[in-house]
């Protein structure tokens, strides 16, 4: 869920397999997908047997920079240590469960629907998030905003995103592709009331992703 093919490319870097890049957000239309990594499974019938959740395979490598290490620090750009030294507590504050992910994944890929982590449809279901009609009108708001800047209008599209940002707060894509468009770290900028940082200090860390319930409700 980016902008365009050559936005995603850094994030594609050395994967053997192709990547589509969802830049109209269907993925958030169809499936209700509000932040990034998230992982959807859909099963060899079609059926999805877990909903949209965060998704992280590793931890983030810059998260784990020692920026107490003169070499660590030499190696990088003067700009991205200052940065990082201001977001790196936010990053580790972050609710994310690579290990378990991967692990729950890995045996879903094993034993199919045996497997404990894939959900019955009534799980599914509940899991799933609601699309009440605030949240349908900032796709459309989004949308607007999206063929605006693309038809060469930034200044009349910040309305649109601004909207969708206020009719969805919790959508982060959102505010991340509008605020990308303006400037590729994301803020701050002068046409947005909050940019990348200020808003995770502002909401909490720990409330970016939400906690992953791998645990089925059900008996394994």
């Amino acid at each position: 869920m980016d902008a365009s093919a050559e936005a995603a490319a850094p994030f594609a870097a050395g994967v053997d397999f192709p990547v589509v890049v969802d830049s109209g957000h269907r993925l958030g239309e169809l499936f209700g997908v509000v932040n990034v990594p998230s992982g959807i499974w859909v099963d060899e019938d079609g059926t999805v047997v877990r909903p949209p959740e965060t998704a992280y395979p590793a931890q983030p490598t810059f998260a784990g920079y020692d920026l107490e290490d003169p070499a660590v620090v030499a190696s990088l750009p003067a700009s991205a240590v200052s940065r990082l030294r201001t977001v790196q507590p936010h990053l580790k504050a972050m609710q994310i469960d690579p290990e378990g992910y991967v692990g729950a994944l890995r045996d879903w890929v094993a034993h199919g629907s045996a497997s404990r982590f894939a959900l019955s449809a009534e799980e599914v279901l509940e899991r799933s998030r609601p699309r009440p009609a605030e949240q349908a009108r900032a796709a459309a708001a989004f949308a607007l905003g999206q063929h605006l800047h693309a038809a060469g209008s930034p200044e009349r599209a910040v309305a649109w995103f601004r909207e969708s940002h206020q009719l969805q707060p919790d959508n982060w894509t959102y505010r991340r592709q509008a605020w990308s468009l303006v400037d590729p770290a994301q803020g701050p900028t002068e046409q947005y009331d909050g940019h990348w940082l200020a808003d995770v200090q502002r909401e909490g860390a720990e409330n970016y992703y939400a906690p992953l319930e791998l645990e089925p409700r059900r008996p394994a």
